[in-house]
């Protein structure tokens, strides 16, 4: 048996998985008497960093991962690579599996377990772009946040209160300051997007793919230099970032010339992939898009304007797409269309027209989940084991934060039940906030979330938490009524030998999968 572990953990947003999977294999370790020591990857960056002398000692390494990782410090170590949802489920059969698998790391291309490294994992394209969309949304949040504090200072009142007029006084100190704070927030939602797509063609390429597509996906925004009305929003800026990225990609596999190779990653290749994707976006791609998205955005907020109904229609889709998968692709492409929307339509209407409604319903529903469980664990306590109430609790913990992950462990133990009871009270959410028209600029998707960040709505306060709590609620009423009593349940018999009439309830083996008992 191994007795020296090293790890790495990341996932495409750099959030639950990325720390429920090291938390994982760390405790694997501590009950099983042997080292281990896992680097985290999120999104604040890499943390608790293998040191040279950790990975020399170790004698096996896991790449518990969803996105390319740098593995040139592992070469000659043995090496295999999972996904963290492997770790989550099971970390110690994950280990096992490891320790029967793994491989000699040499060099690209070179198959640990079931993956080719240097390449990424399933369902790339979501991966790639989860990539950039963790990089880009503090700058959304900071933006956005902006945005809504100086917009506060901008609707002029006359004597009686009345709202008279839109814009700040740039005589008052206070209008100056705020009116170029305004400025700063539309320099973010400006740069958000080639930012976006730079990093999406870093996750396809490395860092020689970077400036190439900021600056495509900056023309490809520019209605100037398009020569249209609107510029091509998050849609071009996906298309650019993966033509950069793949056409960076082929770059990198040419055989340079010694003599240039030092040249090569820092000005032939940005260079040659700059010059294709101007010609791209100038006579290919650019005007089709911009008019395409244009329209789309027209209908959209057409749609949103003329039918009153139709918010809490689009909302509900969304927030049931977000409570679908609990993070997985459903919930991304959700998240990725409410940010998309939202960004383009500030960028093309401003601040005042921009359309609120699929990103805010994404937000309303990202918490659902977990603290629907955690409020039947409360309101059904029969209903649910020891462990599950401790599992409910980690849920809540994560769910009051918006992290829908909380509830992987319950859906991978009643599929079922967890994804009905979660996409019907995301829907619920979702369609509500649409249909009263609460605006989210930025801040905390779950009901903590009218205290921390900027939310626009009916009744301050209020009317957030009644929204989310609906579909809170909902969701915790589902999964009650549909569960039966809990029993408590029987350990494994090859371990323990005991029956369900001598169990007690404290030694009980997890109803739940094994990650129930990670704290998220």
């Amino acid at each position: 048996m191994t007795k020296n572990v090293v790890a790495i953990t990341a996932c495409a947003a750099g959030i639950a998985h990325t720390y429920m999977a090291a938390e994982a294999l760390e405790q694997a370790g501590k009950e099983h008497n042997f080292f281990v020591k896992v680097e985290t990857q999120g999104s604040i960056g890499a943390q608790n960093i293998l040191t040279e002398q950790e990975i020399n000692d170790a004698e096996l390494v896991i790449i518990a991962s969803d996105i390319e990782i740098d593995l040139a410090r592992f070469a000659g170590k043995r090496v295999y690579k999972a996904r963290p949802k492997a770790a989550i489920r099971d970390a110690m059969a994950l280990i096992k599996e490891a320790e029967e698998n793994a491989t000699v790391f040499g060099a690209k291309g070179t198959k640990v377990g079931n993956v080719t490294l240097g390449k990424t994992t399933e369902n790339g394209f979501v991966q790639h772009i989860m990539s950039g969309i963790s990089y880009m949304v503090p700058m959304v949040i900071a933006a956005g946040l902006l945005l809504a504090i100086a917009n506060i200072f901008a609707f002029q009142r006359d004597d009686l209160g009345r709202m008279v007029a839109w814009g700040f006084d740039q005589t008052e100190p206070l209008g100056y300051f705020m009116a170029h704070l305004f400025k700063v927030g539309q320099i973010g939602f400006l740069l958000m997007i080639p930012l976006f797509a730079g990093f999406v063609a870093n996750s396809i390429a490395d860092r020689p793919a970077i400036a190439p597509a900021m600056l495509g996906a900056y023309m490809a925004n520019d209605p100037a230099f398009l020569g249209t009305d609107a510029g091509g929003g998050f849609l071009s800026a996906i298309l650019v970032a993966f033509l950069v990225g793949y056409f960076v990609k082929y770059l990198k596999k040419i055989k340079w010339p010694k003599l240039l190779q030092p040249l090569v990653p820092i000005m032939i290749i940005p260079l040659i992939a700059t010059f294709f994707i101007t010609v791209v976006v100038l006579y290919f791609i650019g005007q089709p898009i911009a008019g395409a998205m244009s329209a789309l955005y027209e209908g959209l907020n057409w749609l949103t304007n003329t039918y009153g109904a139709s918010t809490f229609i689009i909302g509900a889709i969304i927030g049931a797409m977000i409570g679908f998968d609990f993070g997985g692709p459903v919930n991304k492409t959700a998240l990725i269309f409410g940010t998309a929307v939202w960004t383009d339509t500030v960028a093309k209407y401003g601040i005042e027209g921009a359309n609120f409604v699929p990103g805010t319903a994404a937000q309303a529903a990202i918490s659902v989940a977990p603290l629907g469980i955690f409020l039947a664990s409360k309101l059904f306590k029969n209903r649910f084991s020891d462990t599950e109430k401790v599992s409910a609790n980690s849920a809540f913990g994560m769910g009051i934060v918006g992290v829908t992950e909380g509830a992987i462990p319950f859906a991978a133990a009643n599929p079922v039940q967890i994804i009905t009871a979660s996409v019907a009270g995301s829907a619920l959410a979702g369609g509500l906030v649409g249909y009263l028209d609460v605006k989210f600029y930025g801040g905390i998707g779950s009901p903590l979330g009218t205290f921390i960040g900027y939310i626009e709505q009916p009744i301050p306060f209020v009317t957030w938490i009644a929204c989310t709590f609906a579909g809170i609620a909902t969701t915790a009423m589902i999964i009650g009524f549909w569960r039966r009593p809990s029993k408590q349940p029987v350990a494994d018999a090859k371990e323990t030998g005991a029956t369900s009439s001598t169990m007690r309830p404290e030694t009980a083996t997890p109803a739940v999968a094994t990650s129930t008992a990670v704290n998220g």
